[in-house]
């Protein structure tokens, strides 16, 4: 059981299979799966905003969110229930090894991929016998075996290619991702939480790689990094005037106003006050 900013929330991890519940009346998360995965709604509603759209997935829904696709997810009460949830991670070596079984995972080479974007799921006649086969391991007295697990990830996958041959191609290309700019990405995406491992994963490098390139470009660790950039938008933000403290904070990534204003005062010698006061 998790308990964050008063939201509560318990989450079960079955050998990639996650069953999620929450109790607040709305909760929201940044995700960025570094895996492929399909979503389904068993309970309450789920909101997928991307920044210029949003999939709203109610009870009986599912979709599928691409990997490395960067959205924030509000999951809440709907109808007087609250939001359960079930997610199924295709990792790397999962895909590989089914790829290598062969049969109908093979599909033409000049077969195109999918857009990255997270896509709603048809309900399947597949879809919805797996996920009510799933439905009991809600009960967290009532364990599966990871044999199991593994069999139902299979059972995903076959659903996710008999719904478009697309998948195919999208979910089994095993090609290491290229580098990308460190600066250019952490500039775009401040305002979220990553670990040095997270950041190395999504700019295309192993963790060493990651460290040595970043000490090039900053005598700062990458932590310091975000949040001396998190101060200076939310300085310049503040400057413009007509903004309460409240909204800036937690817009450029801040979790509460207390470390905010404490990190600010140290970086500036001036309570964030001061500024919004002019």
């Amino acid at each position: 059981m998790e308990e964050e900013n008063g939201s509560l929330k318990l989450i079960f991890n079955y050998n990639n299979v996650f069953y999620s519940f929450f109790y607040d009346d709305a909760s929201a998360c940044v995700h960025r799966s570094r895996e492929y995965a399909i979503n389904y709604v068993y309970s309450g509603e789920m909101v997928l905003d991307n920044g210029k759209r949003q999939i709203h997935v109610g009870k009986g829904e599912s979709v599928f969110i691409p990997r490395d696709h960067h959205i924030t997810l509000y999951k809440k009460p709907c109808n007087g229930e609250r939001y359960c949830g079930i997610f199924l991670s295709f990792t790397r070596n999962f895909l590989r090894e089914m790829y290598a079984k062969g049969g109908s995972y093979k599909v033409s080479t000049q077969t195109p991929k999918l857009r990255s974007e997270v896509l709603k799921l048809p309900k399947t006649a597949e879809l919805v016998s797996l996920f009510a086969s799933l439905t009991p391991f809600f009960d967290p007295n009532v364990k599966p075996q990871d044999d199991f697990m593994q069999l139902k990830l299979q059972e995903g996958l076959l659903a996710l290619l008999h719904i478009d041959e697309r998948f195919a191609p999208t979910l089994f290309d095993f090609n290491e991702p290229w580098k990308i700019d460190i600066l250019d990405f952490m500039n775009k995406n401040y305002m979220y939480e990553f670990s040095q491992e997270e950041l190395a994963h999504y700019t295309g490098r192993s963790l060493a790689t990651f460290k040595r390139d970043f000490k090039k470009i900053s005598d700062l660790t990458p932590e310091k990094w975000l949040i001396r950039k998190r101060l200076e938008v939310a300085y310049a933000l503040m400057q413009k005037g007509g903004r309460k403290i409240v909204d800036v904070y937690t817009q450029v990534g801040f979790k509460n106003q207390s470390h905010f204003s404490t990190a600010f005062k140290k970086q500036y010698g001036i309570a964030p006050t001061a500024i919004t006061a002019f």
